[in-house]
């Protein structure tokens, strides 16, 4: 834990309390330093720790009535409808 704390640029106890949610999770930054160092996706990390990553949340704020009823459609979709729209929108199908 301290060779990854100090890979990351913090000390060794906060990580520890943070693991024992005495702490309140790092910035945005931190998180994604450790999903690297860890080889972890740090957009699973992130939401694990309740955030959003910066990117997503200005694409958010874009369109926002949009983005919810989106997210508000899908929350209780099956993981294979989700994908489905992913792949339709990342492939281009409109």
């Amino acid at each position: 834990m301290r060779r990854v704390a100090r890979r990351i640029g913090v000390e060794p106890s906060y990580l520890s309390k943070v693991e024992r949610d005495e702490e309140a999770p790092p910035s945005e930054e931190k998180i994604v330093r450790l999903a690297r160092d860890l080889g972890e996706d740090a957009d699973v990390m992130l939401a694990m720790a309740g955030k959003l990553p910066s990117d997503l949340k200005r694409t958010i704020l874009a369109r926002p009535e949009l983005f919810s009823l989106l997210i508000r459609q899908l929350k209780n979709a099956p993981d294979r409808a989700v994908l489905k729209v992913v792949r339709e929108v990342r492939d281009g199908r409109w």
